[in-house]
């Protein structure tokens, strides 16, 4: 009997350190009441909690958690109606707050996420809300995590996942676009065509200068080549009028030669005349080329005077002759 008693007792003692023994996961809070009063929490691993007296009340996650956002329609400040959703990231830091300072802490922060995201999306243009949306999370997680920090909570992140406007604000939107595209396309071909004017008259303006600079360039070398020619002929009148005044007729037989060759060069050179025919009046002129030679003995320094040749008997007699023939001068027959 005694044995019986003995062995109940240590049966009895097992199952209550059994019970009494709670393991505890990591990333978990467990809340310990005393008869419904919230005692302490117990830490991830081994925790011994007398049964009867000390139960557990709460298993409390303390990971970062997500709470979805379900989609709404919300009316902004111009009165445009968009469907947002969104996600919000929490982490519990007071197992005990979270426990007992709110009845159901996923269904408050949702609540709380959604008022506060038409607040928040209510009081922006549809525009700011299209193109502002990092502006919208910040604001959201401000107000939001403010008001879950009495809870033991803190809210890591919101973030809006779509924002949908109504179809025909997506046409005008489109369009809106389209027409602004084509606007900045016709302002940057306008200021194409502005700076290719613009070039092609700088272009333009350049040519001229460097031609009005060139034709004063051949104008100048022009008068230059002129004046030199101008220069040289005066030099050589001066040469001929000094002989002139020593007494050498030679000199004005010289020019009259020269003018005649000239003219029957350019005879020769005509494209039109093949044959020549000169009067017999004009072959007397040949007489005066017997001149340069003269000219040339006397400004070579030739001393020597040499007879003059024995007129022809014809013109003894009064009648007319030919001309001495020069050398290298073909005769010329009337």
């Amino acid at each position: 009997m005694l044995t019986t008693f003995m062995g109940a007792i240590a049966v009895l003692a097992l199952l209550f350190v059994m019970m009494s023994v709670k393991i505890v996961h990591q990333g978990y809070r467990y809340t310990i009441e005393h008869f419904g009063r919230f005692t302490r929490v117990a830490e991830p691993g081994f925790n011994f909690v007398p049964p009867f007296f000390y139960r557990v009340g709460r298993r409390i996650n303390v990971m970062e958690q997500v709470v979805d956002i379900p989609g709404q329609e919300i009316i902004t400040k111009d009165n445009a109606m968009v469907a947002v959703d969104g996600v919000v990231f929490f982490q519990v830091l007071d197992a005990a707050k979270a426990a007992y300072e709110v009845s159901d802490l996923y269904l408050a922060i949702m609540a709380l996420s959604t008022t506060n995201l038409r607040t928040v999306m209510g009081s922006m243009d549809l525009d700011e809300t299209l193109s502002k949306r990092d502006e919208i999370n910040a604001r959201l997680l401000s107000v939001v995590d403010q008001a879950t920090e009495a809870w033991g909570v803190k809210i890591t992140r919101v973030e809006l996942k779509d924002i949908r406007p109504p179809a025909d604000i997506v046409n005008a939107m489109t369009r809106q676009m389209k027409a602004e595209r084509e606007k900045r396309a016709v302002i940057l071909e306008a200021e194409g065509s502005r700076q290719s004017e613009i070039l092609r008259a700088e272009g333009q303006k350049q040519a001229q200068i460097l031609q009005a600079e060139g034709n004063r360039e051949r104008v100048f070398r022009e008068a230059e080549a002129r004046e030199r020619a101008a220069e040289a002929e005066a030099a050589a009148t001066k040469v001929v009028s000094d002989a002139i005044e020593k007494g050498s007729g030679q000199a004005i037989n010289y020019f009259v030669a020269q003018k005649y060759v000239e003219a029957l060069g350019k005879f020769a050179t005509s494209p039109n005349a093949k044959t020549i025919l000169f009067p017999l009046e004009a072959t007397q002129l040949m007489g005066t080329l017997g001149g340069i030679g003269e000219l040339a003995r006397e400004v070579f320094g030739d001393t020597k005077t040499s007879a003059p040749p024995a007129r022809p008997a014809a013109e003894k007699k009064g009648g007319r002759g030919a001309p001495p023939a020069l050398p290298g001068v073909p005769r010329v027959e009337g």
